[in-house]
């Protein structure tokens, strides 16, 4: 794949192509929600969402968002070059199951994106299901990235094959 060629936006539509680089972070004023485990581990209208070029937004939300248990330390950490260290974390199911490295989140992030120190976003794809604003997201494409993709974002978007170059 060559050169990317945005989709097309209508009314309430947002691209991806038109997202900052270097990212912008901005309150998400819609309920965001995830769900796994047999029921609901996160829910909250406090969000915060990182908007980057050729990337869906990836959401993070406040520790108080989760269900007491749902979040354990996880091994490893890695490095942002907008956002700072990362750590991560399993998240646990209300049925007990764990889905390992499931979230990340940054202690003592960049000033730019000091609101969100210690708020934790997830991958989609290793959850049951999550929401924004009530509408099931798809996960963005491949497996290195953690955007959420939704009816009014428009791509198309890296993490796709023949997208790595963008």
């Amino acid at each position: 794949m060559g050169s990317p060629v945005p989709e097309p936006i209508g009314p309430g539509e947002e691209s991806v192509w038109s997202y900052p680089r270097p990212p912008r972070l901005e309150r998400e004023p819609r309920t965001v929600q995830i769900d796994f485990g047999g029921g609901v581990v996160a829910h909250t209208r406090a969000a915060w969402r990182v908007l980057e070029t050729s990337h869906p937004p990836v959401y993070y939300l406040p520790p108080s968002a989760f269900a007491d248990g749902v979040l354990r330390p996880a091994p490893g950490e890695s490095f942002c070059e907008w956002k700072g260290s990362a750590r991560y974390w399993d998240v646990v199911g209300l049925d007990g199951l764990a889905s390992g490295r499931a979230g990340w989140s940054y202690p003592n992030p960049t000033a730019r994106f000091a609101d969100i120190a210690d708020h934790v976003a997830v991958y989609a794809e290793r959850m049951d299901a999550c929401y924004v604003g009530g509408e099931q997201v798809t996960p963005q494409p491949g497996r290195f990235y953690g955007g959420w993709v939704t009816s009014w974002v428009k791509g198309p978007f890296k993490g796709g094959p023949g997208s790595w170059g963008w």
